[in-house]
């Protein structure tokens, strides 16, 4: 899922530095080898945005309005399992009768499976992954593809020898010490339940705080707020949940059938010192909608976008992008919102206490 079409996937990294279209000089510096150089050996490097072979790193073809789309692309040769394993039976066979034996020694085997790896491999095609990536230089941002700690701890390497700096995944966590100085460290680890018996978790919880304080507030609020520019955002929670707790015991609930948010089964989670760690976040800007699955780490997958009006390729690029802000930047000003409350010495314990008493009600009902 890119970022031209369809829905999108992706997490936000903070740039240490500001960039400018210049970077993309960078960018093709480190452009693929073309597809023909794959041998043996993966190759990998950045291509544009527009598709996998298209290696022309320039203004014109990756730099569109504020930001820089591209890809970072890694193939290789994979000769499938399936594939594999029948040419080593086969060959296995045959070791076996030139050998007159009924076992053919680990090393023989081993050498066996090398020698028909080494034989198949040039006739693969090649196998293609990327993680899209766009440089927003006006937020001093990178939006990209990278769902996963493998992509991240892919991405994150290959962008600081592109661009010269690492960039910071966005978390609650650096979030906070970013935009509020809060360091998660330093504030108490709470527990939700009014189970005084349950055990607070040993270290913060901060995303999981957020996103069950955020289900609370939406239910006792009305779920009206404002984004940074004044602009009047609604925001709603919806099914599937995913309720996590550390700990001994059923770690993990997933609630999926019926209406889970008002289920016994939610209200049950939640008095077993269980917090939100997933769900379907929509929200509403004026005659626009936007709904993502989200997750307590802020990764935002799947997030439908409005259908908008600009028909020409850039202009619809831009356009998404800035669907894509209004999404993230309504969610990141309900954490201010969240941290403004959570760091009140005065506000914090009378919403905690509200929050238990929310819950005691959610388990009777």
């Amino acid at each position: 899922m890119a970022f031209d079409s369809g829905s999108v996937s992706f997490r936000l990294f903070y740039l240490q530095q500001q960039y400018d279209s210049s970077l993309i000089d960078a960018f093709a510096q480190h452009v693929a080898p073309p597809i023909e150089a794959l041998n043996r050996d993966p190759i990998h490097g950045w291509v544009t945005g527009r598709h996998l072979f298209d290696r022309a790193l320039s203004d014109e073809t990756c730099v569109i309005g504020p930001y820089l789309h591209a890809q970072w692309l890694r193939a290789e040769k994979k000769v499938p399992a399936a594939l594999l394993r029948a040419y080593v039976q086969m060959e296995e066979d045959l070791e076996r009768r030139a050998r007159e034996t009924d076992f053919l020694p680990r090393a023989v085997r081993a050498e066996v499976k090398q020698r028909v790896t080494e034989a198949l491999l040039p006739k693969m095609p090649p196998t293609l992954t990327s993680i899209p990536v766009v440089v927003d230089f006006r937020n001093d941002l990178l939006v990209a593809a990278a769902m996963s700690d493998k992509q991240i701890d892919t991405l994150s390497p290959a962008f600081k020898e592109t661009a010269g700096t690492l960039p910071i995944l966005l978390t609650p966590e650096t979030a906070a010490l970013r935009r509020k100085q809060v360091n998660a460290n330093d504030l108490e680890p709470v527990s939700f339940s009014p189970d005084t018996a349950l055990e607070p978790p040993h270290e913060s919880t901060l995303g999981m705080d957020f996103f069950t304080w955020l289900w609370f507030a939406w239910e006792k609020e009305g779920g009206v707020y404002h984004l940074p520019d004044g602009r009047e955002f609604g925001v709603m929670l919806e099914g599937p949940l995913t309720f996590f707790r550390e700990g001994q015991g059923a770690h993990e609930a997933l609630l999926r059938k019926g209406s889970p948010l008002n289920s016994r089964e939610a209200g049950t989670a939640l008095l077993c010192g269980k917090k939100l760690k997933r769900a379907k976040v929509v929200i509403a800007h004026s005659d626009e909608v936007f709904s993502a699955t989200v997750d307590a780490d802020f990764a935002f997958r799947s997030l439908k976008l409005p259908k908008g009006e600009q028909t020409e390729a850039a202009g619809r690029f831009e356009e998404r992008m800035l669907f894509i802000e209004t999404f993230w930047s309504a969610w990141l000003s309900l954490f201010d919102r969240f941290l403004d409350v959570r760091t009140d010495a005065h506000a914090w314990p009378k919403t905690l206490d509200a929050m238990r008493q929310w819950i005691a009600r959610f388990g009777e009902a």
